[in-house]
């Protein structure tokens, strides 16, 4: 009986864990549908951040933000914290801010799990009423 409820809570833990933003998630390029970058969810203070653990590509790892402003600027984007300050409102964290490395821009930001897939991460950067919409692969062990 042990066995059974030690078994159980192993596979509760995993379903709680599986419906989480925190963790490891695979940044897919929008063209190309190729992996880029591994980012890194997790929570500090209340608030959800994320950032580049490991560039996919050998050699761009040594890459720096040249586009990007202030303490940013010139940073290595491996390394680099890219998802700041978001809240948690429901299902959704937001109200925080996604930088994009590639051109140095700051959005609005918010996440949240898909509804059909959770181990998909939609990113939202926005302007206004503009905005995009990525989706991030939840990287399995």
């Amino acid at each position: 009986m042990k066995i059974l409820i030690c078994a159980m809570g192993f596979l509760l833990g995993n379903l709680v864990y599986s419906q989480e933003v925190y963790g490891e998630w695979k940044t897919i390029d929008d063209n190309t549908g190729i992996a880029k970058s591994i980012v890194e969810v997790y929570e500090q203070n209340g608030k959800v951040f994320g950032r580049i653990k490991k560039i996919l590509k050998k050699d761009q790892r040594d890459v720096r933000c040249v586009n990007c402003k202030g303490d940013l600027k010139n940073q290595k984007v491996e390394g680099m914290v890219i998802l700041k300050d978001l809240s948690k409102d429901e299902d959704e964290f937001e109200d925080g801010t996604v930088t994009d490395p590639e051109n140095g821009k700051t959005y609005n930001a918010k996440i949240w799990l898909n509804e059909d897939d959770p181990d998909i991460l939609m990113v939202r950067g926005y302007l206004s009423f503009l905005y995009r919409t990525q989706e991030w692969k939840r990287l399995e062990d």
